[in-house]
């Protein structure tokens, strides 16, 4: 676990390092394939992003979840990440894949998105991330991946349409196979509230229907000192 004093050093370490391992696949395999999370964490983060010079053209970018609501919404996971970053710099519109969220049948969005993800891939199991950014909710859920949902049981499927019961809405997710296909999976996790989240994933008992972040096998954990807390900083 890597643990910062300040949420804003998490958010450079964090930027320098995906900048860091963009160049490095570009200049190996040519291209840079990265699913996105939402929230408020990665939001400075894609902003920062934005700052770098980095090879556009050869970045794909992916949403690891999104809500059911239109691509405009103010809650919208697509609009923050064109507000901070997408549309801010010169990268192709081809480059962009977006859930084609449709609200009144999210089943029939969440196929058009994994067949979408099953073109881009070819005869991959499942989707070959170089990169997949995740965050942690307080319930210890990741993507949209809930506590007590059936995303949680999927094991073929690479993208769902998951009801939350207590969100009284369907969000669009990766399932876990397909976040775990990644080469390099990357929690951030910032404040005091994912406390007791971070602590029961990393070392609670072992209950993925519970705390569905268990299911994800993380390369990394980028966090903040009073979201890691005194135990965290004592093992450390």
């Amino acid at each position: 676990m890597e643990i910062f004093d300040e949420l804003s050093q998490l958010h450079e370490a964090t930027t320098q390092a995906f900048c860091d391992l963009a160049n490095t696949n570009i200049e190996s395999n040519g291209i840079f394939r990265v699913a996105l999370s939402g929230g408020s964490t990665p939001k400075r983060i894609y902003e920062l992003i934005a700052e770098r010079n980095l090879d556009w053209t050869n970045i794909h970018w992916f949403w690891g979840d999104e809500r059911n609501v239109p691509l405009d919404h103010s809650d919208s996971n697509a609009r923050m990440v064109h507000e901070a970053l997408l549309d801010r710099v010169d990268i192709p519109r081809s480059n962009i894949h977006e859930v084609p969220v449709n609200v009144e049948n999210p089943t029939e969005a969440a196929k058009r998105y994994e067949q979408m993800l099953r073109q881009h891939f070819g005869e991959a199991n499942f989707p070959i991330w170089d990169l997949a950014l995740q965050g942690l909710g307080d319930d210890a859920h990741t993507a949209s991946l809930f506590p007590e949902t059936k995303a949680l049981q999927e094991h073929e499927r690479w993208f769902v349409e998951n009801w939350v019961e207590k969100l009284d809405s369907y969000r669009y997710t990766l399932t876990a196979p397909a976040i775990n296909s990644a080469h390099q999976i990357w929690f951030m996790v910032s404040g005091q509230g994912k406390q007791n989240a971070l602590k029961t994933v990393l070392s609670g008992p072992n209950s993925p229907e519970l705390y569905p972040a268990q299911l994800i096998k993380a390369n990394r954990w980028l966090v903040t000192q009073d979201a890691a807390g005194n135990e965290q900083r004592n093992k450390t």
